[in-house]
């Protein structure tokens, strides 16, 4: 299966930044993980609906060098690679590219994102992404993508010339908002490997993805959890 990056598959969008970022020798975190999609209106009219966040809104929420700490720098939103993009050797995931890339139904209109490097340490990048949508989209679209992108102990990514391996472990999260999804993703390209956490919380209308280094995932998880779920 051949997709464009204009185009590419919500699920293997993590994997394309991580091949970029391994190939320099460096820690991806800035990974996209979901595709933009249309909204959609329609919900039950007998209860109140959960107001959904505009992009706007949702940038106010994102964590800053303010909140990090000392020794963390914002780094400018970079352009997609224009690499095709091919995956190879886990059949869920092909699947799930396909309805990706006819527009299918598993995108977040509503989004923001910030990411950082950490001045120390090898895995020295952490990357947060905020979604608004109803509560039963965001459930049912977070859970399919993590679902499928940990079915496959091991696949195969090529981005242009470039192949890449995939290792992927579903692992716990902390116990945050209403639901969560975490996994460990390791990459190696060429005999060299990284590894990125990515963990996902939903807290209403609201999902919170960090992504990077495992020990920064960890120590920032629960303050972008925070802010997050914090009106204004």
């Amino acid at each position: 299966m051949r997709l464009h990056t204009t185009t590419v598959l919500s699920l293997s969008a993590l994997a394309l930044l991580a091949l970029a970022g391994c190939s320099a020798g460096g820690t991806p975190a800035d990974a996209p993980v979901f595709s933009a999609s249309a909204p959609t209106e329609q919900e039950g009219k007998h209860a109140p609906t959960p107001a959904l966040l505009s992009s706007a809104a949702l940038s106010k929420r994102l964590l800053d060098e303010s909140d990090l700490g000392e020794g963390y720098t914002r780094k400018p939103q970079q352009s997609k690679p224009q690499d095709d993009v091919v995956v190879s050797g886990c059949l869920a995931l092909e699947k799930l590219g396909r309805d990706a890339a006819v527009g299918g139904s598993l995108d977040f209109p509503r989004k923001a994102k910030a990411s950082f490097t950490y001045a120390g340490g090898s895995n020295s990048e952490v990357a947060e992404e905020l979604y608004s949508d109803t509560e039963a989209k965001l459930s049912s679209g977070v859970g399919r993508i993590f679902d499928a992108m940990t079915s496959c102990p091991t696949y195969q990514v090529l981005v242009g010339s470039t192949p890449v391996t995939v290792q992927a472990q579903k692992v716990a999260a902390a116990r945050l908002g209403d639901e969560r999804w975490s996994q460990l993703l390791t990459f190696t390209v060429g005999g060299r490997s990284s590894v990125v956490k990515q963990t996902a919380v939903r807290m209403g209308t609201v999902v919170v993805v960090v992504s990077g280094g495992p020990g920064l995932v960890d120590a920032h998880l629960a303050k972008a959890v925070d802010k997050a779920h914090r009106a204004g």
